[in-house]
């Protein structure tokens, strides 16, 4: 059984519309350094890992339900000498026991896990120290309203993403958005991939059906999501509990 997002997703050093020189800034807004404990779940082919590790030398533990993901960053972390900086886990997010005490925390495009952002947010906010931080990748609304036949697909504008995150306890310290450039990027390689795979497998029994999955997405992308759908990756601090009255 061959699995879509595999296939669409194998040429993508970032499984997401950004790029490294964004993800190192989410790195300095998190306050990453040397030592940092650091916790990536949906951390997909391992590609902010791979930057921040490098970056800023932080340890990463990574989960990642799919195998081909899983043993694509596996790979990937070797072959960079990132292996003793990021540890791979063949894991659902929503069930392996997270634990607590990390500097940071992320979960980049992949909210779902948790049923939404809130979700998310709380989960997240749970496993880092006071004071760490979460970083969450996120879409939202361009425009608001939706133009008439487009579905809002559980998002919403960007003040009720940034509300919805802090209603965990968080305080927003920096917004590190997509540009149409990122966006273009990331869906062009989801192309090359797709059209590739297409090429090579005109007699699979899943053929028709990845085509017809694959000139979906891109047509939903040319209409109206390159025009009005946004996405960003929104880093907080977790808030202090209060200390009492002096």
């Amino acid at each position: 059984m061959v699995w879509f997002h595999a296939v669409a997703e194998s040429r993508h050093e970032l499984q997401n519309p950004t790029s490294p020189e964004k993800i190192r800034l989410v790195g300095a807004a998190a306050a990453l350094r040397p030592g940092s404990q650091v916790l990536d779940v949906a951390s997909g082919r391992g590609g902010p890992a791979l930057v921040l590790a490098q970056e800023f030398g932080a340890h990463f533990v990574c989960l990642e339900k799919a195998p081909e993901f899983a043993a694509a960053a596996r790979e990937r972390a070797e072959a960079a000498g990132l292996s003793h900086l990021i540890d791979v886990h063949e894991a659902d997010g929503a069930e392996f026991p997270l634990g607590s005490g990390y500097d940071a925390a992320l979960c980049l495009g992949a909210t779902w896990i948790w049923t939404g952002l809130t979700g998310t947010a709380q989960a997240l906010a749970a496993t880092v120290d006071d004071a760490g931080y979460v970083v969450v990748g996120e879409p939202y609304w361009r425009r608001w309203p939706l133009p008439p036949g487009v579905h809002d697909d559980g998002f919403v504008p960007l003040a009720g993403t940034v509300a919805r995150f802090e209603s965990a306890g968080l305080r927003l310290v920096a917004l590190v958005a997509s540009s149409e450039d990122d966006w273009d990027g990331y869906e062009s390689l989801h192309w090359a991939a797709l059209e590739e795979w297409l090429t090579q497998n005109a007699g699979h029994p899943q053929h028709d059906e990845i085509r017809a999955q694959h000139e979906r997405s891109r047509r939903e992308h040319l209409e109206y999501r390159r025009e009005l759908l946004g996405w960003t990756m929104l880093v907080g601090r977790k808030a202090q509990p209060p200390t009492g009255s002096p």
